[in-house]
């Protein structure tokens, strides 16, 4: 059996596409077909996607915006970091916060995007292996979101004596007590170039983590200043939700080629990640690849001073960085 978007493909040709009916009775009869006829799981499954779900968040019952429907753009990865996922490691220990790989490292993320410029407007990430139960074993999630469009910027992290336009976050108190100013989280699969010129601005405060999901929700959360990854393996539905949030937050999402080719000049723009214009001459998923890598960051002016110390380090006499 192939699994196409929501299309399974049986050996004999049978096609069925997965979706939500309007009975869950139908739901049921629909799944069993997928499930090979496990009408137990197929029911449990019926069950939650049937079920009503009410969330409430003072935050955002506060605000009143209107965005045109017509206008919006969804992109969703509804399991990201899926090795991970399907290992289900459920014991691994964290580096000041940040997991180098387990479930904690799984995400859900839905990104909405206005389809005439490319901005992300609407974020949720959700992560679903927060915390497990030592005694039940059952584990606890947590969902984030943020909300940027024409002026209103909000989140679900903002404290109440926020301001709703929003600010520029604040650099994490803990960055006086090191002799390096930033901290960065990465790919495993990092270039050593790139890595050795992190080393030369973040020191040791360098995480490795699974999950671009995940590392975007590191920086949201304050646990580092930038995810950098200088790779074309990430996609419009890696990066969409966590850049909606992150925007919401006077921080945002660029490409991380164009940042370190391209001259500084004052009052020029950072070259935003956009959501709407396929890469030309690519073919297949390729078309949706953020091509030029990316850095998520939650201080614009915090950005800056970041890539000119990596600009620096990676034009710097090869014996410099050893």
């Amino acid at each position: 059996m192939s699994l196409l978007m929501n299309w399974f493909v049986f050996p004999l040709g049978e096609k069925v596409i997965l979706r939500l009916c309007a009975t869950e009775e139908e739901t049921v009869e629909l799944l069993s077909k997928v499930l090979n006829g496990n009408k137990l799981a197929s029911e449990a499954l019926a069950s939650v996607v049937h079920q009503d779900v009410t969330l409430s968040d003072p935050t955002l019952d506060s605000v009143e915006v209107s965005i045109p429907q017509d206008i919006l753009g969804i992109w969703v990865d509804p399991i990201d970091s899926t090795y991970q996922y399907i290992k289900g490691s459920a014991d691994t220990k964290s580096n000041q916060g940040i997991f180098p790989s387990g479930l904690q490292c799984v995400t859900i993320l839905i990104g909405v995007y206005d389809t005439q410029t490319g901005e992300p407007l609407m974020g949720v990430i959700n992560q679903p292996f927060t915390s497990q139960d030592s005694s039940t074993r059952r584990w606890k999630g947590q969902y984030y979101w943020g909300l940027s469009y024409m002026g209103t910027n909000v989140h679900s992290l903002q404290s109440p004596a926020s301001k709703r336009n929003g600010s520029e976050t604040q650099s994490n108190p803990t960055e006086a007590a090191s002799p390096h100013q930033f901290s960065a989280v990465i790919s495993t699969s990092e270039k050593e170039t790139i890595k050795a010129a992190l080393s030369q601005v973040c020191g040791d405060r360098i995480f490795r983590a699974a999950g671009a999901g995940y590392k975007s929700l590191c920086v949201i959360q304050g646990l580092v200043d930038v995810y950098i990854f200088s790779e074309d393996t990430t996609f419009k539905w890696d990066s969409c939700a966590a850049h909606a949030i992150l925007r919401a937050m006077g921080g945002g999402m660029v490409d991380l080629s164009e940042c370190l080719s391209r001259p500084a000049e004052a009052g020029r723009g950072l070259p935003q990640l956009a959501y709407h214009v396929e890469n030309e001459g690519a073919a297949g998923v390729d078309k949706w690849a953020n091509k030029g890598g990316l850095v998520a960051y939650r201080s614009g002016k915090q950005l800056e001073t970041f890539l000119s110390l990596l600009i620096q380090s990676l034009l710097a006499p090869a014996e410099t960085q050893t």
